[in-house]
């Protein structure tokens, strides 16, 4: 899995944020609305850069293009709104968006479209130097060839439609590459809030924000853990967390704190866990997941459920697992069985990389 960041982007229609939450939940970066037009300013954006810079958060502001309006106009307008917030680290984005009745774009052509977008970046990039200008734009404007070359893309396109989507979930998933464009940055979904991943670490976000170029993504470290011995789970139906009591690899060194806890935020990780299950009856639901614990070791969160159903003799299963865990939360492998009878955990075997940060 490539090294990731998360997310949010807002403007007026988002009340009051708090953005300590947003950074506990592992959100790296937050750019807002700054202006749109020749002469609005989003009334909100103060505040939302205020918030986003205390909460030490890579922050940016993002103009709504009119390329149907004089570029020259319309960049002066976003300068003046970001102009007593920008400085270094500060990201600045065209939003290059038709609107459902097309009233931005109409009478332009395709190479119109790009021009104005070709214009406003390079004003923007003059007006701040050594600070990051990119696009915000979607496939179709892509497949219209409506995006600059050479210009650090942001990318929309919600895969799930309106499912419910998760960091978790746009993690594991494929990153996208739109009419072959690669976007340093992908917005999967717009419920309940804006929220992108950027395909670099923290700290290469970060690095590449300040301009300069991003570095390499710090090597993973390896973790591999499993069982002394088997053990048993009672009769019933209660989640049961596998207690890691053998250690193979522990790089990352946070088993030592918790027998159940395999890997401990602020971190992203990827790997698998692999199961040999005996005394489940042919048939018999086995469910598996992750659940997120919080310094103390109370449960706050639970992952989605992975299902296997039992066969025959011994039952094998290999889970795959990915996350992205917040400062001070741990990560258990909790198994629930839907039987009356003990069920034995013959082997139970994690191996995950993990980076941290």
């Amino acid at each position: 899995m490539a090294a990731t960041s998360r997310g949010v982007d807002v403007s007026a229609y988002q009340g009051v944020q708090d953005w300590t939450a947003h950074k506990n939940d592992g959100v790296v970066f937050a750019f807002a609305k700054a202006s749109e037009g020749e002469h609005t300013h989003d009334t909100r954006f103060a505040t939302h850069i205020a918030g986003i810079k205390a909460a030490g958060l890579v922050p940016g502001g993002y103009h709504f293009g009119w390329p149907n309006q004089p570029v020259s106009v319309e960049a002066a307008n976003y300068i003046a709104a970001v102009k007593p917030h920008a400085g270094k680290g500060f990201c600045h984005w065209l939003d290059l968006e038709r609107y459902s009745d097309g009233r931005n774009y109409a009478g332009r052509s395709a190479a119109q479209i790009k021009a104005y977008a070709t214009a406003w970046v390079a004003t923007v990039r003059k007006a701040f130097p050594g600070q990051r200008v990119g696009v915000y734009t979607s496939g179709d404007d892509l497949a219209k060839g409506h995006l600059p070359s050479g210009v650090p893309l942001w990318y929309p396109a919600y895969t799930w439609g309106t499912a419910a989507a998760s960091y978790a979930k746009a993690e594991a998933a494929p990153q996208p590459h739109p009419s072959g464009v690669t976007p340093l940055i992908w917005q999967f979904t717009s419920t309940p809030l804006d929220r992108s991943l950027c395909y670099l670490s923290a700290t290469a976000l970060r690095a590449w924000a300040a301009g300069t170029d991003a570095p390499e993504d710090d090597m993973p470290q390896y973790v591999n853990l499993g069982l002394a011995e088997p053990y048993t789970i009672a009769p019933g139906q209660d989640w049961d967390a596998i207690e890691f009591t053998k250690e193979w690899t522990d790089e990352a060194g946070d088993h030592a704190t918790d027998g159940s806890v395999f890997v401990r935020g602020a971190a992203r990780f990827t790997g698998q866990v692999s199961l040999v299950v005996d005394g489940a009856t042919a048939g018999t639901q086995i469910q598996v997941r992750q659940s997120e614990v919080d310094a103390k070791g109370t449960y706050v969160l639970d992952h989605p459920i992975a299902e296997v159903i039992a066969t025959e003799g011994s039952t094998f299963a290999t889970v795959p697992i990915t996350n992205h865990l917040p400062a001070g939360h741990g990560m258990r492998i909790r198994v629930k069985a839907f039987q009356q009878t003990p069920l034995k955990v013959t082997a139970a075997v994690v191996k995950a990389l993990v980076w941290k940060g």
